[in-house]
Parts: structure tokens; C-alpha cells; sequence
């Protein structure tokens, strides 16, 4: 599985509009971009308390760059 993937699939299971959830991956020479864009009233469910729900995500995606050998880096976009 992709780590675009898997942020949209831990995303759909978490939002009240899964919907409204869009992934994009931008490939680059040293890191790939995994942006999300979501509902306005969904973006609190994906960071979570004191950002603990992001830091958990971004370390699943961390275990994907081992797998795959490319850096990611996650951005929710507003």
C-alpha cells in the first residue's frame, strides 16, 4: 500500500465527510509531498489533541518510507 493510500484510508475512517477528502501526492527529488485536503470541521478530528492523531500518521508514514525507500512528508492543506 501506498503511503497516499494509507493516509486516505485512515482519514476516510476518521472524518464525519469522508467525502470531501482529497490526497495528492507531489513526487520530488528528495522527498515526496502527501498533501490532504478535508472539511474545515474535520480538520481538528485529523490533528487531534495536542497533535498526537498527525504525529501517529506521520509515523505510519514513516514505516512506508522505510518500505518504499523515498522520504514523505504530510501537509494539510486548509
Amino acid at each position: 500500500m501506498s503511503a497516499a493510500r494509507l493516509v486516505e484510508f485512515v482519514a476516510n475512517n476518521m472524518v464525519s465527510e469522508p467525502d470531501q477528502i482529497q490526497v495528492d501526492e507531489i513526487p520530488g527529488t528528495e522527498e515526496n509531498v502527501i498533501e490532504l485536503r478535508l472539511a474545515d470541521q474535520d480538520i481538528g478530528k485529523i490533528i487531534g489533541k495536542n497533535g498526537s492523531v498527525i504525529r501517529a500518521i506521520r509515523t505510519l508514514i514513516g514505516a512506508c518510507s522505510v518500505k518504499d525507500q523515498k522520504n514523505y512528508q504530510l501537509e494539510i492543506i486548509d
